[in-house]
């Protein structure tokens, strides 16, 4: 049975070193001896997770969840806190809400958006995902979108 490599990872055999194993990142060209532990991605990116709560002010007022988006911003951010404050409490995981809740099409990857750099998302989304820690999550952010909360996973 062959060995499960993280997204971005090949498995090769050196030459120069009788046959030892390494793996090659095809995103950042580099190759090491151990097996890695996470998808390939290049320095200066995050990887991260969101849960988006659009309004009817949002520049595209629909979704996967919702045809017509008739809530107010006001509302979109009050039920955004109450999903931060299950995750925050422990009633609730931030993949369960985002899968179920939010607004954005990556809900059926829990809300996963992958590695990305600068200058790729809306800058306040941007800004607050890059200022996280890993597993670290955002406080409220507003972007043209909606409003999501951002949770760092990388």
């Amino acid at each position: 049975m062959s060995e499960q490599l993280p997204d971005g990872w090949v498995k090769k055999v050196s030459r120069s070193q009788q046959g030892r194993v390494y793996y090659y990142n095809t995103v950042t060209k580099t190759s090491q001896w151990t097996a890695p532990t996470e998808a390939a991605h290049s320095e200066g990116e995050v990887r991260v997770s969101h849960l988006l709560v659009k309004h009817k002010d949002s520049r595209r007022p629909s979704s996967w969840r919702e045809d017509n988006i008739t809530r107010t911003k006001e509302e979109a951010v009050s039920i955004l806190k109450e999903y931060r404050d299950k995750i925050s409490s422990g009633n609730a995981t931030f993949q369960d809400l985002a899968s179920k809740y939010s607004d954005c099409s990556s809900a059926k990857r829990e809300g996963d958006l992958g590695f990305f750099g600068r200058g790729t998302m809306h800058p306040p989304f941007e800004d607050a995902a890059f200022a996280l820690q890993v597993d670290e999550l955002s406080p409220i952010v507003e972007t043209a979108s909606g409003v999501h909360i951002i949770l760092r996973t990388g």
